[in-house]
């Protein structure tokens, strides 16, 4: 009777995990998207933020109408109600210090208006008084206004937050372009859930950003932790398992830096190739598990769809390399070893399960077959409507530029599988106690 509980459990457990790895997105409440621009100018003295700001994110404050159009004759008393609530929710900090602007001027302008492609158009254009017969709709226009604040140095740390219509979510965003004085400047894409901002980070701030960024994105990676789990399920000394996640890790580590280099095929069509390709993966380990595995050369085909799951890091890394600031090669390390941190902790969690499920509940090669079915039914689904995904793209056509950007992969893909190649012998060497034999 106890063991048809525990080989009940063993079936119940995994089929739980696979229907939680598949559970629906949250449906979006609504599909509004709106951009606030902005610029922050440090000068010797003072900070400069010029913003332009749709009407309809400031609606809270009503300007005065006359008809459809705003009164601008009258609209005075409420476009300053307007500044001091943008001055409010529009926050910079030196130093962690709260900036406290000491002037806000501000107008309204026509949809129309392309002041804001430059510093120096947009503070003009800031400082000039609207025309008495401009015609500007409600909810039709831009709110432009410039902050001042006294400053205590240039070289100082600044960072930037916006709680503006917090109730929109990750739909209203905020365009920053960050001019330093004697620098060089950056620019970035931050919306309310965003938090504090660093605008220039030290390198120890943009590490222990990516870090952190790191281990959510595998965390929250539930393709990439299933093939994790697919790598280990079948393994029973730490000797292999060591060397099987490093030659992962190396290829990964390989084509994360690479793509955030901008040397990643582009198109249309790649990331889609790149999730189909992840999922058929996890297939391929779930059914090699089944079948029965050479753990002694897991290593290789690991190595190969590492360097496919490290495309799919970089995805969830690139729309963060913008607060990297002036530290990109950092961040990458960083966010790598956010990854590996990741990693460590799911097989610190799962090993043990898996070494007490095999003692107690399903015994030799039953429990390796039925995790890998219910890993693997879940992988086929999901290959599958990615497939479907990446059939109705538009592939590229292979000319000589497409065909050098190939030959440089394959020959970075073949330098990646020999250090994997290497670094895992090493490390299962060096668990074994045995010296290394001449050539690796």
């Amino acid at each position: 009777m106890t063991r048809r509980r525990g080989i009940g459990f063993a079936l119940l457990l995994p089929a739980a995990v696979a229907l939680w790895l598949v559970r629906p997105a949250d449906a979006h409440e609504f599909a509004l998207e709106s951009l606030i621009n902005a610029f922050v100018k440090i000068d010797a003295r003072e900070a400069h933020l010029v913003v332009r700001v749709p009407l309809h994110v400031v609606a809270t404050v009503k300007l005065p109408s006359r008809g459809a159009e705003i009164d601008l004759a009258n609209a005075g008393p409420a476009l300053q109600r307007v500044l001091e609530a943008l001055g409010r929710d529009l926050i910079l900090w030196e130093d962690g210090r709260r900036l406290v602007p000491t002037s806000a001027v501000g107008r309204l302008s026509l949809p129309s208006d392309r002041s804001f492609d430059a510093y120096e158009d947009a503070v003009a254009h800031v400082a000039r008084p609207v025309a008495s017969d401009t015609a500007i709709y409600m909810d039709q226009g831009y709110l432009d206004a410039q902050f001042t604040y006294p400053i205590a140095s240039p070289g100082s740390r600044f960072a930037i937050r916006t709680r503006l219509a917090p109730e929109l979510k990750g739909y209203l965003k905020l365009a920053i372009r960050y001019l330093p004085l004697g620098e060089q400047g950056g620019a970035m894409l931050i919306t309310s859930r965003s938090g504090r901002v660093s605008l220039n980070p030290a390198w120890y701030q943009a590490a222990g950003g990516f870090v952190v960024l790191g281990i959510a994105h595998i965390l929250s990676g539930v393709d990439h932790l299933l093939f994790l789990l697919c790598l280990v399920i079948p393994a029973l000394r730490l000797r292999q398992v060591l060397a099987i996640v490093t030659a992962f890790t190396v290829a990964h580590s390989f084509t994360l830096i690479g793509s955030a280099y901008g040397l990643g095929p582009g198109g249309d069509w790649f990331p889609p190739f790149v999730e189909t390709a992840i999922a058929a993966s996890i297939v391929y380990m779930a059914l090699e598990n089944i079948v029965g595995a050479n753990l002694g050369r897991r290593w290789l085909i690991t190595g190969l769809f590492g360097l496919v799951h490290g495309f799919g890091f970089s995805y969830g890394l690139k729309e963060n390399l913008q607060f990297a600031g002036h530290h990109l090669l950092v961040s990458l390390f960083s966010f790598n070893i956010g990854i590996e941190i990741g990693q460590i902790a799911v097989l610190a969690a799962t090993l043990p399960v898996l070494a007490l499920s095999r003692r107690y509940l399903v015994a030799g090669r039953v429990g390796v077959v039925i995790f890998s079915a219910v890993v693997a039914h879940t992988g086929w689904h999901w290959m599958i409507e990615r497939g479907e995904v990446l059939w109705k793209t538009e592939w590229p056509r292979f000319d000589a530029a497409a065909l050098a950007v190939l030959a440089r992969w394959v020959a970075g893909l073949l330098l990646a599988a020999g250090i994997a190649r290497l670094v895992a012998r090493r490390i299962g060497t060096f668990l074994s106690g045995r010296p290394a034999r001449e050539g690796g």
